[in-house]
Order: structure tokens, then sequence, then C-alpha cells
């Protein structure tokens, strides 16, 4: 060891014996301790040791609050300096002693300035971390500027209490952030004197950043009349000599001699410094700024050297990271968020959604993430309208309690839509700002197709809209666009491989599959897979027989059960049936196929389902997209493309924040079709979102088309899937839909309503009450309240209002209210909020309708004969030969997604009401095996959808003077 280091070594061994342990000689300071003969001794041992054994009792008391709660501390230290070394030592030592996670962070001295920025950035993200001290100097090789630094460092974690913004808070009087560590030790010293700093005189020597200035700004606040002398003071020891309260920091070894002391003053030396004392083994001991022989005739109290300001600093250091983790505790535990709500301009008549929408001014995306509750790294901006979740505040917030869980569905709707999105806005509206309860709402991203369609956009409605309307409705953040290049990639990777089979003797197939590189022959870990299910336990490519290399290599797809189609998120009639395969290149191997709309993909529904990337990864490769003659099934994974659809929808699996009209946060993410898919939003933006929201609070999702759909599938396959147990239903109804059940006029878009609906007509409605009574028996038959909520349109009489709402509620609904939201924002879903937290209260009846253990065909009957009213299911021979199929081949045990049109509880688009005891036919049979279900078909559903004679796109424009869109509704 150098002499350099050797002297380093000693001088901060012997600091550290003290700085924690000081000297049996040192006694705690009272007022009774004071005499004639000299100074009493202010023991910054004893203060240190009290405030350390309170902090260990408040430490105790939150990890009994909190499981698997600690508080953090990193000290990041670039280089190995001996003497940064000891007080490291000493600084876990004492946190570990309180019970903080104390953990070292040790950084070579190569390390660049961006690369320990980088490491700090990292720290500021962890949500275990709550305190971070960067130990200096920085024992770096390369320049580094250690202010920018210590400025780098999260002014919320930064417990040594030295960012410009800590530093700046305590100039101006504002206490609340962290107080550096010496100076506030030297305040609590002087006052555990029982000296009253107010109105006294206080002189600070030394104007240093870390303790001069700082300690002459908390003295200030503490009401004294500070001086602070420097190296260009004159007349030092006069000024001195007036001083109450004298503080030295100027690195002199004991330059204040008793004549410059003020008899009585307390004096506080925060100098440390090395003399040589032969009388010691080492030859040096430690003294201060201040002689200590000559202060302690004159003063009244005194701290020494060492066993004074020393073992402050580090309490103070444990003090400000156990007070930093307790706000992360609070944050964790706090029942309410503070939120600010946007207020709403109303006009009447109610202007369009877009004029609307583009009248009120959103928040910043990151100021409403951090109101809800959201860290730094678990928010990626998309601009400062939308924002990326990370999963990982699921797992921060693992031990917090779960929000109440409410499902928005809706009665067989007409062509127009009955407001069920809206209805979902409005309620979150009401929850969050007219009953400030903490509530969020999670709904499916629109596809393109209905909003260049007929459809347009589904972001709600008038005053209960997602904002901004153009971004919810449009791209978003791209999810869509990555589903579609994903299920894209596995169908070209598809064809591809039947093509080259169709090419290629086994072992040419073998070799391409398999190649050697640099000599050598490397299965790749999705290969290894591969030969696993296949039963051959071998890793080498050399040691494969020719049997086993033909196995392998060939897939010997049946393209006559090819289920995999392509996908484009636009509404083209066009691409319903296609060939493809003509161009020469591809030797006339050509097949028949369809493009569907991307939304159903079953690729959409896995993410929709996915709880976690793992699980994604898992069902993305357990996917069939065909069967090989053997009839066995035929995997994305089998064709080699699992790891790399997983990598297209990393980003993907992220739900986006954004927020309601009156600033209250939405999780919009995936966007399966409930008539083609399970039409539910996805497992991970709930999961997020009753975290977020904490036991007390709303999660308000939905679910597509009617009850008998989309609430169906969210019970039987998301909720089955995700184990949660919703705590109410939510049915959205309107007076218009009912009449058109009794036997009203067609309802077309884009036509006009017929007076039949713009007129009081009770008998006609009366007869459409049996659908309303069909759906709210569908939420009572999974053991959860309903709670009808009837959209007001300004047609509406009063009395068809009653007739309405008088039937739901003899039909057992628990509550049944009008809502108003659509001209009125949340206020005008005001009663609606208040009947769904009266619902949630008791709610945990919740029940799935059936077994996986029942049979593919029993699975259709039950729920044909509970949601529809059918008698039975009955299936086509071709339906019953897919049934048998798929159970041989393990998948009898999934549940039943049924296909079917939304139009009516029948499987015929025109039969309205509820009827009764008719026969439903199952079309078709297949397996959406990495979604976790079994697809039933129940009548002619396309998977692609068509424009109309005038689709949107006539409307829709971009403003090329203001950048605005135009026409999107």
């Amino acid at each position: 060891m150098s002499s350099k280091y050797a002297y380093q070594k000693e001088f901060s061994e012997l600091y550290l014996a003290n700085a924690l342990d000081g000297a049996e000689a040192i006694v705690a300071p009272t007022k009774s301790k004071m005499s004639v003969s000299g100074a009493a001794i202010i023991s910054g041992t004893a203060v240190a040791k009290g405030i350390r054994e309170s902090l260990t009792q408040e430490v105790q008391e939150l990890k009994q609050q909190i499981a698997d709660f600690a508080p953090g501390l990193r000290i990041v230290q670039v280089g190995g300096r001996e003497d940064s070394n000891v007080y490291i030592r000493m600084k876990i030592k004492a946190a570990t002693e309180i019970g903080i996670d104390a953990e070292l962070v040790k950084l070579p001295r190569t390390i660049t300035e961006i690369e320990l920025l980088e490491k700090i950035s990292q720290l500021n993200n962890d949500p275990m971390v709550h305190g971070i001290i960067v130990q200096m100097p920085l024992d770096c090789d390369t320049k580094i500027d250690s202010h920018k630094i210590t400025d780098a460092v999260c002014p919320k974690k930064d417990v040594d209490g030295l960012h410009t913004i800590n530093e700046g808070r305590a100039a101006i009087g504002d206490l609340k952030g962290f107080l550096p560590c010496t100076p506030w030790g030297c305040i609590e010293l002087i006052k555990s004197s029982g000296v009253q700093i107010q109105g006294a005189n206080a002189v600070v020597l030394g104007r240093s950043k870390i303790v001069g200035t700082p300690v002459s700004e908390l003295l200030k606040w503490e009401h004294a009349t500070v001086t602070v002398c420097h190296s260009k003071t004159k007349n030092l020891n006069q000024i001195c000599r007036s001083a109450d309260i004298l503080v030295a920091g100027i690195g002199v070894p004991e330059m204040i001699k008793g004549s410059w002391i003020k008899p009585g003053a307390v004096v506080i030396d925060c100098g440390i410094n090395v003399i040589p004392d032969s009388t010691k083994e080492s030859g040096t001991r430690l003294v201060g700024d201040v002689d200590f022989e000559e202060a302690r005739k004159v003063a009244s109290f005194i701290t020494p050297v060492p066993g004074g300001v020393g073992p402050m600093t580090v309490a103070m250091l444990m003090k400000n990271t156990v007070r930093s983790a307790v706000l992360a505790a609070n944050s964790l535990l706090r029942k309410q968020w503070d939120l600010v709500p946007l207020t709403l301009n109303k006009v009447i008549p109610v202007p369009s959604d877009i004029v609307i929408a583009r009248s009120q001014t959103p928040k910043n995306i990151s100021i409403l993430a951090e109101e809800i509750g959201l860290m730094g790294k678990e928010v990626s901006l998309y601009g400062d309208k939308k924002a990326k979740i990370a999963l990982s505040v699921i797992e921060r917030l693992k031990n917090r309690g779960n929000g109440h869980y409410v499902v928005v569905a809706g009665i067989t709707p007409t062509p127009l839509g009955e407001g069920k999105s809206t209805t979902l806005i409005g309620l979150v509206q009401a929850l969050g700002v007219h009953r400030n309860r903490n509530s969020i709402a999670c709904l499916r991203q629109p596809s393109q197709g209905p909003t260049f369609g007929i459809k347009g956009g589904a972001a709600g409605g008038g005053y209960a809209q997602v904002i901004p309307m153009e971004d919810f409705n449009l791209h978003m953040t791209g999810d869509i666009h990555a589903v579609s290049a994903a299920n894209n990639l596995l169908a070209a990777q598809l064809d591809t491989r039947i093509f080259h089979e169709n090419t290629q003797k086994d072992q040419a197939l073998f070799d391409r599959l398999v190649p050697r590189i640099k000599g050598v022959r490397k299965f790749s870990k999705i290969q290894l897979r591969r030969l696993q299910r296949l039963g051959i336990n071998k890793d080498d490519p050399e040691s494969l027989t020719t049997e086993e290399k033909s196995k392998f290599a060939r897939l010997d797809i049946d393209i006559d059960t090819i289920m995999w189609e392509r996908v484009v998120d636009i509404n083209d009639r066009y691409l319903r049936q296609v060939t493809i395969g003509e161009s020469p290149t591809e030797k006339k191997f050509t097949r028949t196929t369809s493009f569907a709309i991307s939304v159903a993909s079953e690729i959409m529904a896995v993410l929709a389902l996915s709880r976690c990337l793992a699980d994604m990864k898992e069902r993305l490769g357990n996917m069939v997209v065909a069967f090989n003659k053997s009839g066995e099934p035929i995997t994305a994974d089998d064709l080699g493309v699992t790891g790399a659809l997983t990598v297209l929808l990393k980003d993907a699996l992220e739900p986006t924040l954004m927020q309601t009209l009156e600033g209250t946060p939405v999780l919009v993410h995936a966007g399966p079709f409930a008539n083609i898919a399970h039409g539910c939003s996805s497992i991970v933006a709930d999961e997020i979102a009753l975290k977020l929201v904490g036991d007390q609070g709303f999660v308000c999702t939905e679910a597509g088309f009617g009850s008998d759909i989309g609430m169906e599938k969210f019970c039987n396959i998301k909720c089955r899937s995700s184990g949660r147990k919703p705590n109410a239903i939510v049915l959205v109804a309107t007076v218009r839909a009912l009449k058109m059940h009794g036997g009203g006029a067609p309802v077309t878009a884009g036509a006009p309503l017929n007076k039949q609906y713009t007129e009081e007509n009770l008998t006609l409605l009366e007869q459409g009450l049996p659908n309303l009574l069909q759906h709210i028996s569908n939420g009572k038959k999974f053991g959860l309240p309903v709670v009808l909520a009837l959209n007001r349109h300004s047609n509406d009489t009063e009395a068809e209002h009653k007739l309405v709402l008088d039937a739901a509620l003899k039909a057992g609904a628990f509550a049944a209210v009008t809502c108003s939201h659509w001209s009125e924002g949340g206020a005008g879903a005001a009663e609606l909020a208040d009947a769904v937290i009266k619902a949630c209260e008791n709610s945990k009846n919740f029940k799935l309708l059936y077994s996986n253990d029942i049979s593919l065909e029993d699975k259709m009957n039950t729920i044909a004969q509970n949601m529809y009213g059918a008698k039975k299911v009955e299936l086509t021979e071709k339906a019953a030969a897919a049934v048998k199929k798929l159970t041989e081949a393990g998948f009898g045990n999934l549940p039943i997604c049924m296909s079917k049109t939304s139009a009516s509880l029948t499987g015929d688009a025109s039969i309205k009401g509820a009827p009764k005891d008719f026969t439903l036919s199952v079309e078709n049979v297949y397996v959406s095996a990495g979604a976790g279900f079994v697809v039933a078909m129940c009548g002619e559903i396309s998977k692609m959808p068509g424009l109309p004679t005038r689709p949107c796109i006539y409307d829709i424009d971009l403003n090329t003077e203001t950048g605005e869109i135009e026409g999107l509704f």
C-alpha cells in the first residue's frame, strides 16, 4: 500500500471509530452539566444514538405496515480510495443496524461521465431505492463533472441534500426537501443543548457548499441573526467574539482560540484535521478547527472532535433515507390520489365530439402519471398526451390491495350503438371528479377499419370522451401495427416453409435449417424445443439419424387445414378471398386464402390475455396455424418464429395512458373484436389499474357489444385466465334500442330515425323489454349485481324512462338509473356512480358459467341456453368433425369463444327481441390455442368488414395550415 493510502486509511479508521462509537468520556448535554469550571460537552455520539434508535423503531413499524418493504440506500463509488472505503463501511454499518437495505454500487475508475449518469438514472428509477449517495471525491481516470453528477441524483432520493434543488429550497426557507446532513446535524446539536436559536447572533466560519453556506441558511430560518465569515473577512476574531452561536468549518487546525469566543457561547466544531502527536501510537491525532482546551474554558457548550458533528452527519443521512422511504411507503398506502380535474365548459346545444374534444386542453400526461402514483421509468412518453406504462408497476405495487372491478356491457345494440363507451367514460369521470374516488377506465384501442368505415371512432362522445380523440382513434402508440407485422411475419414463414418443403429433399432441407457456420452446426434454442417435443433428446446436429433429421426438418403441413390468415387494419372486402403464390417464382404452389382485419388476429387476443412477457411468449409459441398430414397441430414454435414475434410485440404489451375530458386516467390497450374474439381490453391494463386505484378505488373496463357476447367472454374467458373476480356489471340500454326490439322499424346508420323512435310509444317499448330482461338475467347468472344505466336521449319521455327502470328493478337489477353524461359529463353520471359504489360494497359472489372439464359441445350449449335463451346448439357435420379433432388433439379443456352476430341474441341478425327455445347452428369450430380458447362460428361471420357506399373517408381530412385533423367523430 502506498504511503498516501496508508495515511488515508489511518485517518479514516480513526475517524470511523469515533464517529460511530465516540469516547466514553463524552456525555449527553444537559443544562445541569454546565459549571463555572468549563463548557458542557455536546455529545454528537449520544444524540446520534438516540436518533438511530428512533429510526430503528420507525423502520420496524414500516415493515409491519408493508410486507417485504425496507428503506433502500445505494452508495455509488467510483474507483477505490481507501478513505472512501472506510466512510462507506461506516455508512453501511449504520444503515444495516437501523434496518436499511444498504448496498455499495462500485464502479471502475475507467467509467465515463455518460456511463455514470446512466447508472444514476437507473437508481433514480428503481422503486426499491429511496436514497442515493455519490461518494466524493470521484476516483476516476476520465474527467467527470462532480456537480453534474450530484445534480443527476433525483431530488427525491438526494439524501445527502446536495442537489441544487434541495440546496435552493433550503436557501429560501422551504425545508420540506432533504437537508444537507452535516448542517442539519449542527442544528440538531445546538437544539439538544437547550440554547434558544431564535434571536441569537450566529457566526459561521466558512462558506463551503457542504457546510458553511447551508448551515448559515438553516440558522437563518431558525430565526438567528447570521454572519458568514471567510478568508477575506476582516477583523475575524472580533466578529467571532460577538457570536452567541459559533459554527466553525474552515479546515484550519485549532485556528479559533479561546480569546475569539464570547463567554457562554455555544461552539459547534465541524472541522476534522490531522496533526502530529508523538504521544500517539500512530504519531497523529484528530483535532477540529477550534482549540478545544482553550474554548471549553469560555464556552457554555462545545462539540468535541471526534465524537461531535461526525456521528450526527451519519445519523442525519440515515434520517433522510428513512424519511424518503416513509414518503414512498405513504405513497403505497395512500388511499386518495392528488388528482387535479379539468373543468368542462359545457355548451348547449352540445357541439360535435371533435369540437368538444378540441375545446379542452389536456394535462401533460407526465403530470397525470405522477398524480396517480406512477414513477419515472414506468412511464414512456409518446409526445405529451399519451404514454406507455411499464408492467413493472404490478410488481412494485404487489402488496397494495386491488380496487373494485366493474365491467360495462350493453343490451343487444342498434347499428348506431347505445353509448357503452360513452357511459364507461362518464362513469369514471363521475367516480373520479364528482365522488372523489380513484378510478381508471380501461378501454380497447379502436381499429382503423370502423374509424374510416361507417361507425367512426370509439373515444366516447359528447362530454364523456377520451382525449385527444385523434390520437385515440388513429395510430395511438402503434400496437395494432405491431400486431399486424407479427401476424404477417408468421403467415410469411408458414407459406415459405411449405414452399421449401415442396422443393427440397430431407437432407437439403436439414442442411439449410441447421447450416454450418465456420464448420460447426448448432441448433438454435427454438429448434432444441422442437426436438424435445418430437422426443429426440439430442443437441448435436451431427448425431441425428436420417429418420430423425427428416422428422425434425419436415413439418408436412396439410394446406387444407391452414387456419392462419394475413391481416390489415382497414376494411377491404376484396381481401375476403384471395389466391396467393401466383408469381412464377413460386412454381405454381398456389392456394386460396383470405385476409382478416388486424384486430381479428389471434395475436390481438394473445396480447389482451397475456399476464406478462413470459406468458405472452408462451402463448405466441402455442398458436396453432395448421395441422400436419397426420392430424397433429403445427404451432408458431414449430415454425421457429416465437422469439421474433415476441420481439415485435414487446412494447405492444404495455398499455397506453390517456385521459378523459375531465382529466381522469384511461388505460387503452388491445382491441379484439367481440363477435370474433373475446372483445375485451387487456388483462395487464386491468391489473395495473387495479393496483393504482387501491382497495377503495374503481376500475371500469368494457366488454364489446351486448352482455351475451362481450360480457360472457369477459367472465368465462378473461376472468378465467386472469383469476380476477368482478364486483358489478353496468348494463347500458337506450329507449331507442328497446323500441327496435319491440318491433320498431329498422335502424340504419346514416338514415333518419323513424318517428316511432322520436315520439313516445310505450307499447312498442314494453314489447322490447324482454331483451333487457335477458341481459339482466345474464349478469345475475355470474352472481354479479347488475346496475342498469339508461342513456337519456333527447326524444325520450319520462314515462318511457319510468317503464324501463321499473322493469329492470322488477327483473332483479341491483339499481336502475338514467344518465346524461353525454350532455353533462361526469355530473350526468353521478347517480350511476353512487349505484356502482353501493353495488360493489359486498359483492363477492362471482362464479363462472361452466367448468373446463365438460365437453366443448356442452360448453356451447351452456352458453347458448343461459346467455341467448336457446334450446340447444346444433353442430354441422364440419363443426362436429372439428370438435372431435380438437378434443383428440388435447384442446377439449379450453373455454369456448362463441363467434356470432352482435345484432341479435340468436345467430340471425334480423331477429330482434328475445326469442326463446330456438336452435343455434354452429357452422365451424377452430382453436386459438395461444389465446387459450376454442372458437365456435355461429352463422356467417366475416373477419374482414367492407366499406359502405359512403364511408367516413369522405369527411376525414387534414388542414394543412393548422395541422388539425378534420372529420373524425
